[in-house]
């Protein structure tokens, strides 16, 4: 286990060690190198520090002194104890000290310290040093010595300890060392260069100390990088996730005792329902020690000021000013000079606002005050804040004791306001709060709805979810709030319940509400599109018809956002101009949106319509927002955007590495309902690559959870999945059967999977032969709105139709009129399949000088893109349109391409139905062509095809040679 660099628990206690290495031996370099990363024992994030202080005595040849600064809790002492270890495993005498309050007034107590372990060489000196430094330690009697007789002895001591091997003497705590010690250790530390004996000591900065620190070298240890803050907390912490996680990095601030203990605190679950991160986090006894004692030592006028400005936040001068006077006193800033003095505050001059010098020093001045204290501090906030509504309602809700409908009202509203702004976590603390307050139990219950249903939906709070709702019930047995049947409806889906059950409960509630469709009413729309999600998981057209009844009777008009929705998931391909062009007018302002719900609304229309990229920003924003703690439902919602995005403009690794971040939330939150999305992003992105095993693999995950559960929606996309690793692999029938399965031929369903499908299955079709079919797919294509829906769906529409056209010239027309398309190059796998697929047909109708440029074109995209499957379909072509291949001479025959191209796929396993699917002929002629190979290759079966390939190409490379 890493250790983490901070100090000792508890007050220091006395004790002095020493260290030896197991044999003497003299050591030039007295501080070797740092324990390496790979060290069990290593300090996470200290490795330059270490490397540093350790450079520091081993570029001297001979002893040095340095001062270690450093905050309470950042580490001093692990760093000391490493460095120590360090030196006495290069074979050094390490003499420790630890100064301690207790023994600040006894003199030469830390000195005992020092030479307790040396106590044997002190007959290595004079009598009279030797009997001063006797006494002066305790080791025996007489007359008080003089002091400068002590320090010469100590300093005589330690240099004929340092000629048996080098001494390195270390005191942690320095300001707690007694007044004479520390004149020694300064009198020493001074007088030490050009001896074998150096001198290491650690303090906190701008502390009273006897040590005079003046001309000595001084390392300041700051606090640790985000990185290491972060690899700390999860190797301690494994099970914090999420906010919590992030509330312990923001207020510890690289502080390594900060993050364990804060960590601990928060690792224990938290009991009730309603509640979420306290906004001040817990200090364990270890950061009291450290910080409430120095809040306690000020004067109580200072205390009640430091008070308010923790409360307060802001640090706003002019608010603790009013806050100050409200409560008696005349001046804040006055009372304050005294913790500014002490190093707790200081006033930033840009902003002319009061600073904490640490969050733990704001979290010590609540932990140091009583209840009263602080109801009566947020009582007087709460007076001086009128013009700040939110800070208003959360002041009072602190200071109120008994239920008071107008303070709950304003908590309400400002919970509203507060998940405007996408904090969903506070949002929810904000509207328990409001709940505690409701003097009706109506009210309590509507209240407590909301949240859990926030926490539901939104954080994955599922157990505190399901306990609000219980406390909801209770509060409101004849109550049913749209918000609590959405927060149970969540609760099921995450818990293996069907979506049918689901969309009927859901449904159901909507129509018996007492709303009245008000368009306002923000439970009635989160209900909808918690309904769309149940639309679009369930795959069935009669799911969208409580949707479509609710949208139409919404007054006075329905949000557009719910509206364009409806339209493209529900019937894709019949969206009109009017519905693409409020489409676009509501993504055009998708990079100003700051509600992460509503940009994850926005990326869903975008979903269907191929137009992430308007999204891209504003879901990476939602993302980064996620990683460190914002709400969990987002964050996966944005990822998958962000992931099918990536796949459809070419970004594959990006693509993959967005699904398995998604999987492993969805996995460690308990939203396992929305782990499919991540397997078929994953499976597209490996069926394009070639990788069927994977494809399939993902595929039957994705059926696995969608089959017992009903959602065909799920099914469909892995059908998708399916059908392009049946491509890539040239197993055209089951290809075209698996797509048949979504939408059969000359019928584009209602899906969105339809019309991402409708390409595969044309070829699919056109290669096994079934050209009708395929021409009445591409007819009931141009019919539909879809190539209005995409530029890359219009992309593949035209490819399609000149799969499908029977005239080589026509067909030829099409396949460029497709690739001519302004933004063709940015869907690059969809772009390299139709000019495969030109490619193809110039060479089958004959054109192949013409052919090439396509074939060079798709080839090059494959191979970037990582697909090898399709990149070695593009290169067969390539190499069938070439000269015919010779033979050895002696036999005096020649294959031409088409006959090379059969040999090879013959000779790869394929069955002549396989070989006939593929090359578009029928399997008579491909018998043909065997016939016709097997005596110039002077083989009799198809057993013999692979060695005498191999020995042309053999022949040919020798020849060219």
């Amino acid at each position: 286990m890493p250790m983490a660099a901070g100090p000792r628990s508890g007050a220091a206690t006395t004790r002095a060690l020493t260290t030896q290495a197991p044999t003497a031996r003299s050591a030039p370099v007295m501080v070797p190198h740092p324990p390496r990363a790979t060290d069990p024992e290593r300090l996470i994030g200290r490795d330059h520090d270490l490397e540093r202080v350790s450079r520091f005595f081993s570029d001297r040849r001979s002893g040095g002194s340095l001062l270690l600064s450093g905050d309470p809790g950042i580490g001093k002492t692990m760093l000391l104890d490493s460095v120590a270890r360090a030196a006495a495993d290069s074979g050094a005498r390490v003499l420790r000290v630890v100064g301690a309050q207790h023994e600040a007034d006894v003199s030469y107590a830390a000195l005992n310290q020092a030479f307790l372990p040396l106590r044997g060489t002190l007959d290595a000196v004079d009598g009279e040093h030797r009997d001063a430094l006797r006494v002066a330690l305790g080791f025996g009697g007489g007359r008080p010595p003089e002091r400068l007789v002590v320090f010469n002895a100590a300093l005589a001591v330690l240099q004929a300890a340092a000629s048996e091997r080098p001494v390195l003497l270390v005191v942690d705590d320095l300001p707690w060392v007694d007044r004479v010690s520390a004149a020694a250790f300064g009198f020493i530390a001074r007088r030490i260069s050009g001896t074998p004996v150096s001198f290491l000591a650690a303090m906190r900065p701008g502390s009273d100390s006897f040590f005079e620190t003046s001309g000595l070298p001084t390392y300041q240890l700051l606090p640790l990088d985000a990185q290491s803050a972060t690899s700390l907390v999860d190797s301690h912490s494994p099970g914090l996730r999420g906010q919590a996680r992030q509330r312990v990095l923001e207020t510890a601030q690289g502080n390594p005792l900060a993050l364990l203990e804060l960590a601990d605190a928060l690792q224990t679950d938290r009991n009730s329902a309603s509640q979420a991160l306290p906004a001040v986090l817990p200090l364990s006894g270890r950061l009291q020690s450290l910080f409430v004692s120095r809040v306690r030592a000020l004067p109580r006028g200072t205390q009640a000021v430091l008070l308010l400005a923790a409360l307060d936040g802001t640090g706003d001068l002019g608010v603790l000013q009013a806050a100050a006077r409200a409560m008696g006193a005349s001046s804040a800033l006055k009372d304050l000079a005294s913790a500014e003095r002490e190093r707790l505050v200081h006033v930033d001059r840009g902003t002319r606002r009061l600073v904490f010098r640490h969050p733990l020093i704001r979290s010590a001045v609540i932990h140091s005050s009583t209840s009263d204290e602080r109801r009566t501090s947020h009582g007087v906030l709460a007076q001086v804040s009128v013009d700040r509504p939110e800070s208003r309602a959360w002041h009072l809700g602190e200071a109120t004791l008994e239920p008071d409908e107008d303070v709950a009202t304003l908590l309400e509203d400002a919970a509203r306001r507060i998940l405007d702004r996408g904090d969903a976590e506070a949002a929810i603390s904000t509207l328990a709060r409001a709940a505690d307050l409701s003097p009706l139990g109506a009210d309590r219950g509507r209240r407590l709805a909301e949240a859990a249903y926030l926490g539901a939906e939104a954080t994955g709070a599922f157990r505190s979810a399901s306990q609000m709702l219980e406390v909801a019930r209770q509060a409101d047995p004849e109550g049913n709030s749209l918000h609590s049947t959405a927060a149970s409806v969540l609760l099921l889906l995450n818990s293996g319940g069907d979506v049918i059950t689901a969309h009927r409960v859901l449904a159901d509630a909507i129509e018996e509400g007492t709303h009245g469709y008000d368009a306002g009413d923000s439970a009635l729309i989160d209900a909808l599109h918690l309904l769309s999600l149940l639309c679009i998981s369930g795959g069935t057209p009669e799911l969208w018809a409580p949707f479509d009844a609710a949208l139409s009777r919404l007054r006075p008009e329905p949000p557009a956002l719910l509206s364009v929705l409806g339209q493209l998931h529900a019937d894709p391909a019949g969206a009109g101009p009017a519905t693409l062009t409020q489409l676009d007018r509501i993504l055009d302002d998708a990079a100003l949106e700051g509600d992460p719900a509503q940009i994850v609304r926005m990326g869903t229309i975008a979903v269907a319509s191929d137009r992430l990229a308007a999204v891209r920003a504003a879901s990476w924003r939602v993302v980064r927002q996620g990683r460190t703690g914002g709400p969990l439902r987002r964050h996966l919602a944005a990822l998958l955007h962000l992931a099918l995005d990536a796949y459809h403009t070419g970004r594959w690794t990006e693509a993959e590495e967005l699904s398995d971040e998604g999987l492993e939330l969805c996995e460690e939150s308990g939203y396992g309902f929305f782990s499919w999305y991540f397997h078929y992003c994953k499976g597209l992105v490996s069926a394009s690559r070639g990788d069927a095993d994977t494809a399939h693999a993902c595929a039957d995950r994705m059926l696995d959870q969608a089959s017992p559960r009903g959602l065909q929606g799920v099914v469909q996309c892995a059908q998708r999945v399916r059908v392009l690793a049946h491509l890539a692999s040239g197993e055209f029938e089951e290809s075209v059967r698996h797509a048949s399965a979504v939408s059969p031929a000359g019928k584009l369903a209602n899906s969105q999977v339809a019309c991402w499908l409708f390409f595969d299955f044309v070829e699919s079709a056109v290669r096994t032969h079934r050209t009708a079919e395929a021409a009445a797919h591409v007819r009931a294509v141009r019919a539909s709105s879809v190539e209005a829906l995409s530029p890359r769906l219009a992309l593949l529409a035209a490819g399609a139709a000149a799969l499908t056209a029977e005239d080589d010239t026509e067909a030829v027309r099409l396949f460029e009129q497709a690739l001519s398309l302004p933004s063709a190059a940015a869907w690059p796998f969809d772009q390299a399949r139709v000019q495969l697929a030109m490619g193809e047909r110039l060479r089958r109708s004959g054109a192949t000088s013409r052919c090439e440029e396509p074939l060079q074109a798709a080839l090059r995209t494959f191979r970037r893109l990582g697909s090898r499957a399709w990149a070695r379909r593009a290169a067969k072509e390539l190499r069938a349109a070439t000269s015919p291949t010779p033979i050895a001479a002696e036999w005096g025959v020649h294959l031409t391409p088409r006959e090379r191209e059969i040999a090879e796929l013959a000779a790869s396993g394929m069955t002549n139905k396989q070989i006939a699917e593929r090359l578009f002929l029928s399997h008579r002629t491909v018998g043909a062509h065997l016939y016709q190979i097997f005596p110039k290759l002077n083989i009799m079966s198809r057993g013999g095809l692979r060695d005498a390939l191999s020995a042309l190409d053999a022949y040919n490379e020798d020849k060219a040679s």
